[in-house]
């Protein structure tokens, strides 16, 4: 498992990088509608919609909705929805068997994959123009890589942590290898990577402590991001989103976290006046 997620880093995470800082708008949005078409021809198998017609039909749709209708909707309500739904999902996720009865209909599920993929991309494109009002002169991008570092961050501290001490069960009924121990390492391992952030940035007493703030909740929820996958895709009976990263699974098992801590944390940044 270690050597499986080292090796879906080394080949993933220079691709990300060079879309987030190498693209300049549109291409940066063109980039992310791409992987959220290929995690939307995931999520219509998800919703048992399992004909190639219907999944390749429900990948051009988030692209096109990425593309065409999200770019002149107001970014607070479409955050606002995607915090509303996580709430949500935390307490689905919570009570998962028996949950599943108001979303396992297939024609819901295809609702909800609206809901869970599209707010990232409105993040991100939000995000990459957006004025960072902390600090002066500072390359906007630098966040979004924060984000990123901060869910891979949150991962790696909940593996090494569950795997050291993990015996009480996180969600036994939805993933069973999840643990409270590796929550609260990963959510730790995160919060040492914001006391870095603070320090590079040399943010006063109280910015570190909102940064903080902020770092703890977008590694809280990217768990439930996580565990979300994990429960759609235990209701549908399979393992793995797809196989279109050969042994590593799909493109939704390696951003299912990110699909949930990168609209609330932006949903944050905006909050507390960091950006604007």
């Amino acid at each position: 498992m270690l050597k499986q997620r080292i090796i879906t880093a080394l080949i993933l995470a220079p691709l990300v990088l060079c879309g987030v800082f190498l693209l300049e708008p549109p291409y940066f949005g063109w980039f992310f509608a791409f992987i959220l078409a290929l995690a939307g021809w995931e999520w219509a198998n998800l919703s048992s919609l399992t004909t190639q017609v219907m999944r390749v039909t429900y990948g051009i749709l988030i692209a096109t909705l990425c593309i065409k209708i999200l770019p002149v909707l107001d970014v607070t309500w479409v955050l606002t929805i995607s915090v509303l739904w996580w709430i949500l999902a935390t307490l689905l996720v919570l009570s998962y068997p028996g949950s599943s009865k108001y979303w396992s209909q297939a024609w819901v599920c295809a609702v909800l994959g609206l809901v869970i993929l599209l707010p990232m991309w409105k993040a991100l494109v939000f995000l990459r123009e957006a004025r960072f009002v902390p600090v002066q002169d500072f390359n906007i991008l630098l966040l979004i890589l924060y984000v990123l570092l901060l869910v891979w961050a949150a991962d790696v501290g909940a593996y090494f942590t569950g795997k050291a001490w993990g015996r009480a069960k996180l969600a036994p009924n939805v993933s069973p290898g999840k643990s409270w121990a590796g929550a609260w390492g990963g959510i730790s391992a995160a919060m040492i990577l914001g006391v870095i952030a603070a320090y590079y940035l040399d943010l006063t007493l109280w910015l570190t402590i909102q940064l903080l703030v902020i770092t703890a909740l977008t590694a809280m929820i990217s768990i439930i991001g996580d565990l979300n996958e994990s429960m759609f895709k235990r209701t549908r009976g399979i393992k793995d989103s797809s196989a279109l990263l050969p042994g590593h699974g799909g493109v939704l098992d390696r951003i299912d976290s990110l699909l949930a801590a990168i609209p609330v944390y932006v949903f944050l940044l905006l909050s507390m006046g960091w950006i604007v």
